[in-house]
């Protein structure tokens, strides 16, 4: 008789040892760790959803103490408090609903931070030359910005990437079952991501160990939600 499976939140791990570097990322992952000798004020993590972009920020906020800000914040606090207690600051989502007084007012925390030496870390999925600014002095700031690119992964890291997505719901699971997962979903984060929460699920409905047939029942359910990835 199948259990139904209650929807729990899963927190992964978001240290620095977790983070899975291959080729994919590696000029990535440099940057992170050439701070602060960045050569500009801001630098850009690029890359789609699931690359990597949140947790290598978090690693950054860990080693730079920077402030955390939402797209919101930036026009409801002045710039000199948001800066208050610290000199760098993350913002994620950057290219998210900008409005005109969000320009505004990233135009000034962006100069503010370029007098006091401080330094700025957006993630969005894509450069900021892609953003459609309306405000000219921000796009010529921001297009300054050094852009750091996640780019698909490799077999390689797409294998480690599952392995971890498991792990993080303290699953653990044989090489044979990630092998045939790597060969059969988009080579993408957000591919994983989706496939483990499917096998997940179905194990757990069925009270099942992960198998191979388990896995593949779990990826022809989660077929329109991989198809709806690729578009």
């Amino acid at each position: 008789m199948s259990q139904l499976p209650l929807e729990l939140p899963q927190r992964p791990a978001l240290g620095r040892g977790d983070f899975l570097v291959t080729s994919s990322n590696e000029a990535a992952v440099a940057w992170i760790d050439r701070w602060p000798d960045w050569p500009s004020v801001a630098l850009a993590l690029v890359g789609p959803a699931g690359s990597g972009k949140s947790h290598l920020a978090e690693v950054w906020h860990d080693l730079s103490g920077a402030r955390p800000v939402t797209v919101a914040d930036l026009s409801r606090q002045p710039a000199d408090r948001l800066l208050d207690r610290s000199a760098a600051l993350l913002l994620e989502d950057a290219e998210a609903a900008l409005g005109p007084e969000d320009e505004e007012a990233l135009l000034h925390l962006y100069n503010l931070l370029a007098e006091r030496g401080g330094h700025l870390l957006l993630t969005a999925r894509q450069a900021p030359k892609r953003w459609n600014l309306r405000l000219p002095d921000l796009a010529s700031r921001l297009a300054t910005a050094t852009v750091a690119e996640l780019g698909p992964p490799d077999d390689a890291l797409l294998q480690a990437v599952l392995v971890k997505l498991f792990a993080d719901r303290q699953l653990q699971v044989g090489a044979e079952l990630v092998e045939f997962l790597q060969r059969r979903i988009p080579r993408s984060f957000a591919a994983a991501q989706t496939v483990v929460a499917a096998i997940d699920r179905r194990a757990l409905a069925e009270r099942r160990r992960i198998t191979i047939a388990v896995a593949r029942a779990a990826l022809a359910e989660a077929a329109g939600a991989l198809d709806a990835l690729e578009t």
